[in-house]
């Protein structure tokens, strides 16, 4: 454990403790009695991490007058919806899951989102107390719901209702789930390539690093082509030494988070720059002429390209150009350090980039620029600077008709990176 928290912070990642937001407690809900019958939330609103803590759990106490027998059945009455679940490209599944159990039983499934907006309790045998878990969970989606009152309706033998009480749900902001959050690549001096997951997280947006393989020294050139996430999803081309173009599949799995590589082919020692640009590449040559690589569109991943289409010339005049892999817009240093932000010209069809516009300048402070899409989820791609002391900055952008430009100040998410010789 010592060696691991040495490694972490060796790279500027402290090695980070699970969980979203802290939890902010909700004020508790008073027992209510309907006819003798008392409901009572043990300690008060249950406070739910919405993202990828996992399932938490509240417990009910009813107490029941004397003459009551034969099965007592409950349920829980929930709120008609007062919100708007965010579109997030997710699984087909609910965003809040319960099990529930009575009298300290097992669990079984009670779904959330059953209809009539009820969560209904396994029937037990009348006692004077009667005690009810329920066991929930929710994906990042539910934060919106925020607080949530129901009500715990009690029924006696003969159907008719004996007793109501509320019970309180406080759906907090969690850590997004590893598909929502992405991941920054790091080779070291070594050859061997480091993965630090996003934390989803403004105060530690970055995780502690994780080693997937030796061996990425044969690379001059590692780009991203797709979407990374910490879920094991993303693609990346490699350029060897001797030119050859190789393509890594993202496997889905967060361990190792590439398939075995696949030949492209070569000649791509003509390229001094290589970048991404949706899904495919941009590249170029030592002319100073961009050159696009646009994606195949039928999925081969031998032939994952089409032929190339010439952008323009004038392209030497940078020494920096910056691609994001899943999206269309770029931003490239010139040799004076100034910033400057190229859009996607789709709509005037005056060629792949619409006219550059001037970022700032400053920019030559930093040894390394990469795109890392969305770091502390605030839905927004996320640019990261490596300065000539080791320290890596954030910079949040917004996509804009003239591309991604940072609209906030640079922060501070790391140091000691100087051992790194690429980062994606």
């Amino acid at each position: 454990m010592a060696l691991v928290i040495a490694t972490a912070l060796a790279v500027g990642i402290a090695p980070a403790v699970l969980g979203g937001a802290p939890a902010v407690a909700a004020p508790a809900l008073a027992g209510a009695a309907t006819e003798g019958v008392t409901v009572v939330q043990e300690g008060g609103p249950l406070v739910v991490p919405s993202g990828e803590e996992g399932a938490v759990t509240t417990r009910i106490k009813v107490t029941l007058p004397a003459g009551h027998s034969g099965p007592v059945r409950a349920r829980l009455l929930l709120p008609d919806p007062t919100w708007e679940l965010p579109d997030f490209d997710t699984p087909a599944y609910e965003p809040v899951t319960a099990t529930c159990a009575a009298n300290g039983g097992v669990f079984w499934s009670c779904p959330w989102d059953s209809p009539g907006n009820e969560v209904v309790f396994p029937a037990v045998e009348a006692s004077q107390t009667v005690t009810y878990d329920v066991r929930v969970n929710a994906d990042s989606r539910a934060a919106v719901m925020g607080n949530l009152t129901a009500s715990l309706e009690v029924t006696g033998a003969d159907g008719a209702v004996i007793g109501r009480g509320p019970i309180g749900f406080h759906f907090v902001k969690g850590t997004p789930e590893n598909y929502l959050r992405t991941t920054v690549l790091a080779r070291d001096k070594a050859g061997v390539l480091w993965q630090y997951p996003s934390s989803g997280r403004d105060d530690t947006p970055l995780r502690a690093r994780q080693r997937i393989g030796g061996g990425w020294n044969a690379y001059t050139s590692l780009t991203s082509l797709t979407y990374r996430t910490a879920a094991g999803e993303g693609d990346l081309v490699a350029r060897d030494k001797t030119g050859v173009l190789w393509y890594y599949e993202g496997s889905g799995n967060p361990a190792a988070p590439f398939k075995s590589r696949v030949r492209v082919g070569g000649g791509w020692n003509a390229y001094t720059a290589i970048t991404g640009r949706g899904g495919g590449l941009v590249a170029r040559d030592r002319d100073g002429v961009l050159w696009i690589h646009a994606p195949n569109n039928a999925g081969n991943s031998t032939e994952p390209f089409a032929p190339r289409r010439r952008v323009g010339g004038g392209w030497n005049t940078y020494t920096a150009i910056v691609g994001q892999g899943s999206d269309y817009n770029a931003v490239a240093r010139d040799t004076s350090g100034v910033l400057w932000s190229y859009g996607y010209a789709f709509e005037n069809g005056t060629g792949p980039y619409s006219p550059r516009r001037k970022v700032g300048g400053g920019w030559n402070a930093y040894n390394a620029l990469t795109w890392a899409q969305n770091l502390n989820s605030h839905g927004r791609n996320d640019l990261v600077a490596r300065d000539k002391e080791g320290r890596i900055w954030l910079y949040e952008t917004i996509s804009t008709n003239y591309g991604a430009v940072p609209v906030s100040s640079r922060k501070q998410i790391g140091w000691g990176w100087g051992i790194y010789d690429a980062i994606l």
